[in-house]
């Protein structure tokens, strides 16, 4: 048995998926603790996870809707920009406040998101740690794209040179986080960061994209390890539904996500898009509008604020995402192909792997008209390849237990024992 720390991002694309690993991880006998801020604490004490605060001065109640809004608004390189310097702030407190936390929590080893800074601490208090990425996971190889840019994969010169070039430019963007942390490394005596795979660790990187869902190159690093969705069902609160307004038509469920979500004109288009295809939409708001705010859409389909996502994509046949990772990995866990509207961030990097591997189409922010939309979720809706490759990657994700193979290779990269507690498990 080992006490676990557990550094994520403060964002519900990365906390949902960290709880769910930590919940696994306890079931098998350990303790875990997650460190964060305190919007974060009832949603993570919610799941059952143990809580220790940090940040209390720079993140009081509030801070983190108020942060999510403005995210909300932007799109593009602006997303990644308002993105960075989250990530900068985030890493200034982890590193200030960090310390002191997982040695009142007497850790034995840390979890470190690939989006959090919590490695350095590790490095600082000597502690082992694995690195989880819950977007796709960061690889210096100059055949894949950084994680953000929606490219192809490829062995071609120019491919491997605007890939190269890539990595420069995120580089430069990620300057103000390396420039906070390297500060403090410096002052800890470690050497400095000069990319962001530096900051990964050297036992084991995992990340919940199945290899299924991978661009298709061979000789990726040894020690990174494809799992599968990290879904705990009972993590989910229960979301009220008008089940008994769905009638018979092909149910196309529309979601983009709980953050980037503030666009009415693209939820409109998608309205007028659906509007004449022999189907029933169903649109997920994600919180971030009200449903009046969208009277007298085209077609009358279901609004909601939120909605019961795992248990309507059992019912589509047809999902419209904003590429996020987790409702990605959702729907194709559903064998259910998808028109990907990737926003920002990390979308372009899961709708590029999601183009490449057939299971949908995807069509950039800038694009995005009701003509195109409509022909893309009508070819989505009648051409069985797109449905073919998603329950190509359904049975690969049904193969694996992404949940119990991560906290396999967490035990086994750690040396710890474990004391399965059969009461709470199956």
């Amino acid at each position: 048995m080992a006490t676990l720390g557990a550094f994520c991002f403060p964002g519900t694309g990365h906390i949902n998926p960290m709880t769910a690993l930590a919940r696994r991880l306890e079931q098998r006998g350990h303790k875990v603790v997650l460190f964060g801020i305190a919007d974060c604490e009832s949603r993570i004490r919610a799941a059952g996870i143990n809580f220790h605060q940090i940040g209390a001065s720079d993140y009081p109640p509030g801070t983190l809707g108020r942060l999510d809004q403005r995210l909300g608004e932007l799109h593009g390189l602006a997303t990644f920009r308002f993105t960075v310097q989250r990530v900068r702030d985030t890493a200034r407190m982890v590193l200030r406040d960090g310390p002191a936390a997982v040695l009142a929590e007497s850790c034995d080893a840390l979890l470190c998101d690939e989006a959090d800074m919590g490695s350095t601490v590790a490095e600082y208090l000597r502690l082992p740690f694995i690195s989880v990425a819950f977007f796709p996971p960061l690889i210096q190889d100059d055949r894949i794209p950084a994680f953000c840019f929606g490219w192809q994969s490829g062995t071609g010169v120019l491919t491997r040179l605007r890939n190269r070039l890539g990595f420069r430019l995120l580089s430069r963007v990620a300057a103000p986080i390396y420039a906070v942390v390297n500060k403090q490394r410096t002052a800890w005596g470690l050497s400095p960061l000069e990319r962001s795979t530096d900051a990964l660790s050297q036992l084991a990187q995992i990340t919940q994209l199945p290899r299924a869902l991978e661009f298709d190159i061979p000789g990726l690093p040894s020690n990174l390890h494809y799992t599968g969705p990290f879904v705990d069902t009972q993590q989910r609160p229960p979301v009220d539904f008008p089940w008994h307004l769905l009638d018979h038509r092909p149910l196309v469920y529309a979601s983009l996500g709980t953050l980037q979500n503030g666009a009415e004109e693209i939820f409109r288009t998608i309205a007028e898009a659906c509007a004449p295809l022999n189907c029933q939409l169903v649109i997920s708001l994600g919180g971030g509008l009200d449903p009046d705010r969208l009277p007298n859409l085209p077609g009358s389909p279901i609004v909601v604020r939120y909605a019961p996502q795992l248990e309507l994509l059992k019912r589509a046949a047809v999902c419209i995402t904003h590429a996020g990772l987790n409702t990605v990995l959702e729907s194709l866990a559903e064998g259910i192909p998808l028109v990907a509207l990737p926003l920002g961030n990390d979308q372009p990097g899961v709708a590029a792997r999601v183009h490449a591997r057939g299971a949908g189409l995807v069509i950039p922010r800038s694009r995005i008209t009701v003509p195109r939309l409509r022909a893309a979720v009508c070819c989505a809706l009648t051409d069985p390849r797109y449905r073919t490759a998603a329950q190509t990657i359904q049975s690969a994700i049904h193969g694996i237990d992404g949940l119990g193979l991560a906290a396999q290779i967490i035990e086994r990269s750690l040396g710890v024992n474990t004391e399965l507690r059969t009461a709470c498990i199956g």
